[in-house]
């Protein structure tokens, strides 16, 4: 094998692998690009290679890590980079692949936070008071990550056309770019127009001449030094974070919660775990099955505070 394949041109061939042909979504690629730059670090200092290495040395590597008190999921997400490392390099360079044997380690099963139905109706009536332009656009933020139960990534990146108000349906892109289509309720239709028809352009800053042109047709923007961009994912956080406060919600609550507690909704109401998957854009099945825990003990609070033998 040449020696300019060393370990920079592996890790940049994986880099390139995962952009490319994996379409790895931004937040992966980044967090599989710490974990083999923590690994090569660790190599280097070993004074070993990625050709030179062994198994054992991967399981030092992996204990080293557990023993600084990293999380069971952080770990297993560490291995499943690994794991998906070595498995490019064998089919690519014809490295053996000394990271199959790695075992994941067993994770605890959390139930996920998510907010009741009364809760999400006092976060929205918080949300309704703010009548200006800008509180205008945070409520349909808020109202649309809830009623599609989209994540908070595939929100900030939305752009108009992804709306398609003739068949009611809305168009997301979500991991490994693998677009689904969800049904939006007319009200958030209705919302979503009158956004568009009365508060959209207010919003464009005046030195914008060209207002047909602006930006990428964002829904929801940003205006940073003269540059137009998609609203942050922080710059939401901030946002819930005051709606949470007013409302006086003391959970700890992300975006991410205002999908958990769709998905608990809609299993409640009666939704089947297959129609859950597919809303919520998870490729595994298995990935949806926590919810039935939560539907389970649901159904537990009926039972003991309605059945009359409870």
């Amino acid at each position: 094998m040449s020696d300019r394949l060393n370990d920079d041109h592996f890790f940049t061939s994986f880099s390139t692998f995962l952009l490319t042909e994996k379409r790895a979504s931004e937040n992966t690629f980044l967090a599989y690009k710490r974990d083999i730059e923590q690994f090569l670090e660790f190599l280097k200092n070993k004074k070993l290679t990625i050709k030179t290495c062994n198994k054992n040395n991967l399981k030092n590597f992996l204990k080293k890590l557990k023993d600084s008190g990293i999380s069971s999921k952080t770990l297993s997400r560490k291995i499943s980079c690994l794991k998906a490392f070595f498995n490019f390099l064998n089919e690519k360079f014809k490295i053996p692949n000394k990271a199959g044997g790695l075992v994941f380690p067993k994770l605890e099963k959390k139930l996920p936070t998510y907010l009741t139905e009364k809760e999400i109706e006092k976060l929205l009536k918080v949300a309704n008071k703010d009548r200006s332009d800008k509180g205008i656009r945070n409520r349909v933020m808020l109202s649309l990550l809830y009623a599609s139960g989209m994540r908070v990534s595939e929100l900030v990146s939305l752009k108009i056309d992804q709306i398609h108000f003739d068949t009611g349906f809305i168009g997301l892109v979500g991991k490994g770019n693998k677009e689904r289509l969800v049904p939006l309720p007319e009200s958030i239709l209705k919302f979503l127009r009158f956004y568009l028809d009365n508060i959209y352009e207010k919003l464009i800053p005046k030195k914008i001449k060209d207002k047909n042109s602006f930006g990428q047709n964002f829904l929801f923007f940003s205006f940073y030094k003269d540059r137009i961009k998609p609203i942050s994912r922080q710059s939401f956080w901030v946002i819930l974070k005051k709606f949470l406060v007013k409302a006086k919600i003391n959970k700890k609550v992300s975006p991410h919660t205002l999908r958990h507690s769709l998905a608990t909704h809609l299993l409640k109401s009666g939704a089947n775990i297959r129609s859950l998957q597919l809303l919520l854009g998870h490729e595994q099945l298995t990935t949806v099955q926590i919810y039935t825990h939560l539907e389970k003990s649901h159904l537990r609070e009926v039972y003991d505070d309605k059945h009359p033998r409870a």
